[in-house]
């Protein structure tokens, strides 16, 4: 049984003594330790010169060698969750020469990729989901041929809600499957929830604890030392052999065999950019992010206000929380990978007179959408969700990109989205989020934060960031968020060909602030740009108004992602291929104007009409 998607790639490199994962079978025991050695150091090589997930997967070296020892990939499919940890199997199943690759535009995807190999059953980055998919393969398996499906799920993983709908229904199956949890104790940060106490218990081996795993209706199998290549294949071998639903506790360490991951004792290394391997230090000086200066502004929010919290899944450190769960640890809550039960949770904070601040990564944020809609929205919960990694994200590919956000919460009900053009403005826009009685939402892409830009004047609440001083009115151009020094780079070449123009900066970009029709009213066209999608996002959703408002809805266009999955390259080599830099979006304009059925001069704004900032 082969799964139904694109041949197996084939690669010289590393392991060119190595057909493919069936010759492991040959290997002795020394052996194996040496392959182990082998696939250690080349990893270490290669993912700290391009940047990846190197933790998670230096962790898995070891037990990924003893799976494909015992099981027979691809019959036996094996799904890694999440994907961050299957470096290793990419490397056994003919990928190692590829690494130099990795993340890069055209090259090697950072997860399992079905379009790489026919080992890879599933494009596998978001955590939980692996036990759905094992039960859906399993449950179409011929039986007479002694198949086994194999899901290798991290404990952090396994605290997703998703996880657990996946092990209440396996257990209670008579299904061959084996679930190996693969507990480092870790997600970024340590795993939280009595999930977590629970494995403690079991690597302690306390029998007063009982075992969770049996009662659900599992055989259980460990712990075993998941760095012990012989001690992992006699625990898998037997979970194979008992053809029902079995599950296998591997211990593992994050970061193992690389002493910079040893000694990280934040998140082993979870995730790099370019690091010297000596040392891994990074290779450039790092630069201010988003990330960064929403930290230290929430930090100096709660030092005043006792009634904000903070809330995230599993993502303390990554989302900025550190300097405020530093000084204020009692009001930051790590509720694991959980993104259902932290909104909700938040929603329920807010009912009792606190003001939560959920910090959770955009492409995340899609998995408690009911939660947003019917527990923030419904109740008008003063919940401000703050999204990191929103638009383009650069390497981590299709799953990780935030594109689907404002279409998202712009269907909720009393939403309101900010979108931050700089480090001023998300100050500015986070403090007045927490003021606001009613939900709220913050986007900022993953990228270094750039310098500020300050608005020429205001009219009804709305930064004008450019006009032109002596020529026509003829392009108005509505930035949305980070692109507004793209948008600005237009204006200016717009303006060298003689055509005027004006950048407007609603920062509250939704619902619609009413003086953007009276702006557009006053320009030949427009053009809205966004880091999102387009249709159902904020510039679809300005056309729309605008088209039942006037009847020159030709003369208004929305950029930004149309509605496809979007691959990994870098944020800016994404940008371009997207159409949203400077001069494309300069081109754009010139093609709206060119194609205007009337040349009919433009308006003009009346000077009282601006106002200082």
């Amino acid at each position: 049984m082969t799964p139904p998607h694109a041949a197996q790639a084939t690669t010289p490199g590393v392991l060119a003594s190595l057909s493919g994962p069936q010759d492991i079978a040959l290997l002795d025991a020394a052996q194996l330790g040496a392959l182990a050695d082998k696939v250690r150091a080349h990893m270490i090589r290669e993912v700290t010169a391009t940047g990846g997930h190197l933790g998670a997967s230096l962790g898995t070296v070891e037990l990924t060698i003893a799976l494909h020892r015992v099981f027979c990939s691809p019959d036996d499919p094996i799904l890694f969750d999440t994907g961050h940890q299957a470096y290793t199997h990419k490397i056994l199943t003919g990928r190692g020469g590829q690494f130099h690759t990795l993340r890069r535009r055209n090259g090697l995807s950072g997860y399992p990729s079905r379009a790489e190999s026919v080992h890879d059953w599933i494009d596998h980055s978001h955590a939980s989901v692996s036990l759905a998919w094992e039960h859906g393969i399993a449950a179409t398996l011929d039986r007479s041929r002694d198949h086994r499906v194999v899901a290798v799920i991290g404990d952090g993983a396994l605290t997703g809600g998703v996880a657990w709908e996946g092990l209440i229904n396996l257990g209670y199956t008579d299904q061959p499957v084996v679930i190996v949890v693969n507990d480092n104790a870790r997600s970024y940060d340590k795993t939280v929830s009595a999930l977590a106490t629970h494995l403690a218990q079991l690597r302690r081996g306390e029998s007063h604890a009982g075992n969770l795993f049996t009662t659900l209706g599992f055989a259980y199998l460990g712990p075993v030392d998941g760095h012990d290549i012989s001690a992992t294949i006699e625990a898998l071998q037997r979970a194979a052999a008992m053809g029902r639903p079995v599950v296998v506790h591997a211990v593992t360490e994050k970061g193992r065999g690389y002493p910079p991951a040893e000694a990280d004792e934040d998140d082993r290394m979870h995730a790099v950019g370019a690091i010297d391997p000596a040392t891994g230090r990074p290779l450039a000086p790092a630069q201010p992010t988003w990330t960064d200066v929403f930290g230290a502004e929430l930090l100096s929010i709660a030092d005043s206000r006792g009634d904000v919290h903070a809330l995230t899944a599993a993502m303390r450190l990554p989302t900025g929380l550190g300097p405020m769960s530093r000084t204020h640890p009692d009001r930051v809550h790590d509720f694991g990978i959980a993104e259902q039960h932290v909104v909700a949770a938040a929603a329920a904070m807010a009912s009792v007179g606190r003001h939560p601040v959920v910090a959770i990564y955009s492409t995340f944020l899609a998995r408690a959408f009911d939660q947003v809609h019917l527990d923030v929205g419904m109740h008008q919960a003063p919940v401000t969700l703050v999204l990191d990694r929103a638009g383009i994200t650069g390497p981590d590919g299709p799953s990780h990109h935030g594109l689907s956000d404002m279409a998202l919460l712009s269907c909720v009900p009393g939403m309101q989205i900010a979108a931050p053009r700089d480090p001023a403005r998300l100050r500015e826009l986070l403090r007045e989020a927490v003021e606001i009685p009613s939900p709220t939402a913050i986007r900022y892409p993953k990228a270094a934060v750039g310098e500020n830009i300050p608005a020429v004047a205001q009219i009804d609440g709305i930064d004008i960031l450019f006009r032109s001083a002596h020529l026509p009115l003829d392009v108005l151009i509505v930035s949305v968020g980070a692109l507004a020094d793209q948008c600005l780079r237009a204006a200016a070449i717009l303006e060298a060909k003689g055509c005027g123009s004006t950048v407007i900066d609603a920062k509250w970009v939704w619902p619609l602030n009413p003086g953007l029709f009276t702006l557009i009213a006053r320009h030949r066209i427009t053009l809205s740009v966004e880091d999102g999608i387009v249709n159902g996002g904020i510039g679809g959703r300005l056309v729309q108004a605008v088209s039942e408002r006037s009847p020159r809805a030709a003369a208004i266009r929305a950029l930004g992602i149309p509605t496809e999955y979007v691959p990994h390259a870098t944020r800016s080599q994404l940008l371009a291929h997207y159409g949203l830099t400077g001069e494309a979006i300069a081109t754009d304009c010139v093609a709206l104007l060119e194609a205007l059925p009337d040349q009919s001069p433009a308006g003009s704004v009346p000077a009282d009409t601006w106002s200082a900032p």
